[in-house]
């Protein structure tokens, strides 16, 4: 199916807090590493991207240059339907629309209204025929969690079905056809490797078939640790364990007095000896607890990790291309971290 960035669009979705936007800034990044016109849209009052690369943002839904070849901006629903009704008003104030009865009753009473035009603008920014000429090779949406995200896919189609004719069904039509066409779209999904992670990923397959009749491109599992230890290895670590505990050797008892050696120097040593003994157990004893528990944090590693690639196991029996992020061993995520995830991320896509 060739690489996600041949597409004009690519829409990254997932659980909440799976590294999301991490993964589009990567994929942003390697956009523009290729030498494309790369940009990475948010949705809702984020603005996390400008901040990863250390920039302000600019508000209002301004594009932003962060690097070269790499803009991002951010579509605010609730800017983009104002926006839009302000367009078919004509003349009428944003600040009076805004305050008026009938755009307040409007944006409740039509529910998916704010996704629609978010959808509205997010084609418009791919430079959709007819609109403008396209100012980026490739557009990466780093959309919200998996139900708003499928919310915002199936805004085309629910109005499409209200509004059969007019600005609406028109705008509509264009939004659907372009998230229908595998030659301009593509979606990845980023999960983590755990049960209800992989479980939404698999649901989130099922209702893009559903809605639009296409498939996850790719599945990004983010955080993944490796396996370290044969089972040979394992075998040895439980064995260093259980030694551990039986290897308590009691201090060295006081040398009896030899037959020259007056009684009160015999006592002295004794008495010596009987000093060290406690400080000799005690060393014994931190060097037992030392070695339990790095056997134990290293089993403990091993076994989340088997778990994380059972999981892994389980979108690869369902024939996703699956695409592992190893775990990033930092205090905090920071752009050199995001760019070591794009170069990993390159060799694959």
């Amino acid at each position: 199916m060739g690489s996600p960035l041949e597409r004009k669009l690519v829409v990254i979705t997932g659980k909440g807090g799976v590294g999301k936007t991490t993964v589009a800034s990567a994929i942003g990044m390697l956009g523009a590493s290729r030498g494309l016109r790369t940009l990475v849209v948010e949705v809702g009052d984020q603005d996390r991207v400008p901040a990863l690369f250390g920039r302000a943002s600019p508000g209002g839904g301004a594009e932003i240059q962060l690097r070269e070849r790499l803009w991002s901006t951010t579509i605010d629903p609730d800017r983009a339907l104002l926006e839009w009704l302000q367009a078919l008003g004509g003349r009428i104030s944003g600040r009076l629309l805004a305050s008026s009865s009938t755009f307040q009753y409007f944006s409740a009473a039509a529910p998916g209204a704010k996704e629609l035009v978010s959808m509205v603008k997010l084609w418009n920014l791919t430079g959709a025929k007819g609109v403008r000429a396209a100012r980026y090779d490739v557009v990466v949406l780093d959309a919200p969690a998996t139900g708003h995200a499928l919310g915002m896919l199936q805004s085309p189609q629910t109005f499409g079905t209200i509004a059969r004719v007019g600005p609406v069904a028109a705008q509509a039509r264009q939004v659907r056809a372009l998230l229908e066409d595998p030659a301009r779209c593509s979606y990845i999904a980023v999960t983590h490797a755990t049960e209800l992670a992989v479980t939404e990923t698999l649901e989130l397959q099922g209702e893009l078939y559903r809605l639009l009749e296409r498939t996850l491109q790719a599945v990004v599992i983010n955080g993944v640790l490796p396996l370290r230890f044969t089972a040979g290895e394992l075998r040895r670590l439980r064995a260093l364990e259980e030694s551990g505990r039986e290897t308590a050797v009691a201090a060295p008892e006081g040398q009896a007095a030899s037959g020259s050696e007056a009684p009160g120097a015999a006592r002295e040593t004794a008495a010596v000896s009987a000093r060290r003994r406690p400080a000799a157990q005690e060393r014994i004893a931190v060097r037992e607890r030392l070695l339990a528990s790095a056997t134990h944090a290293a089993r403990a590693v091993h076994d989340r990790s088997r778990m994380q690639h059972n999981q892994i196991a389980r979108l690869r029996r369902r024939d996703f291309e699956v695409l592992g992020i190893p775990f990033q061993f930092v205090d905090e995520l920071d752009l050199e971290a995001v760019g070591r995830i794009a170069q990993h991320l390159g060799r694959k896509l």
